[in-house]
């Protein structure tokens, strides 16, 4: 099921797509600023059947928010998303010139964290996914307690990517879609569906080891 509105949050008009799918859910709450993780959600929420939010801003020139001042109650398709997952992989864009090959795992399921970071490696092995908390830029960690990625029951992992982690087109024309890069897209993919198949109940009727 698929379902849009438009939410103003402090003066910033956002269009925001809520596909709903599996209790694993895809985010991207700077759509419109941080190039290719909108496009990123979508194909690996497609690909793995996870439920997708996307925040784009449709008009004007962009404005970030940092996400803990996203999470606004007016927002109806956020609380929905919150209500239907159970674990959140919350997709963002860094700039750091130091460390231009680095994906950042944070949010507060390590877990969760450790189970990408797998996939990453495997299926990405031109980037580095970063874990371990004194190797994160303490901005780009996603551990504010109102930041939508620690909101579900299991919290989540905040994936921060460069830019050629997230688009193959970093010079493209403005309002063209961005271009994920293939690997990052199907290590995503990857880690989203170890991800669900943890959360599926066992025989015995308790959930997996991604409890």
């Amino acid at each position: 099921m698929e379902r849009s509105e438009r939410v103003v949050i402090e003066g910033v008009e956002f269009a925001v797509s809520l596909t709903t799918g599996s209790d694993v859910g895809l985010l991207a709450l700077h759509g419109g600023t941080e190039g290719g993780t909108a496009e990123l959600a979508g194909e690996v929420a497609a690909g793995t059947g996870a439920t997708a939010l996307v925040f784009t801003q449709p008009a004007g020139d962009p404005v970030h928010i940092p996400s803990h001042r996203m999470s606004v109650p007016h927002c109806a398709a956020l609380r929905e998303f919150l209500a239907s997952v159970t674990v959140v992989v919350s997709l963002h864009g860094h700039l750091r010139p130091e460390t231009p090959r680095a994906i950042f795992l944070g949010g507060t399921n390590r877990e969760a964290a450790r189970t990408l970071r797998h996939s990453l490696t495997l299926l990405a092995p031109d980037f580095e996914a970063v874990t371990e908390w004194e190797s994160i830029p303490a901005g780009l960690r996603g551990l504010h307690p109102r930041n939508p990625v620690n909101l579900a029951p299991a919290g989540g992992v905040q994936v921060e990517l460069p830019l050629t982690a997230r688009t193959r087109r970093p010079g493209k024309v403005q309002g063209a879609p961005d271009l994920p890069p293939r690997p990052v897209a199907a290590a995503l993919t990857a880690g989203v569906e170890r991800l669900t198949a943890q959360r599926r109940p066992s025989r015995g009727g308790r959930p997996g080891s991604g409890r």
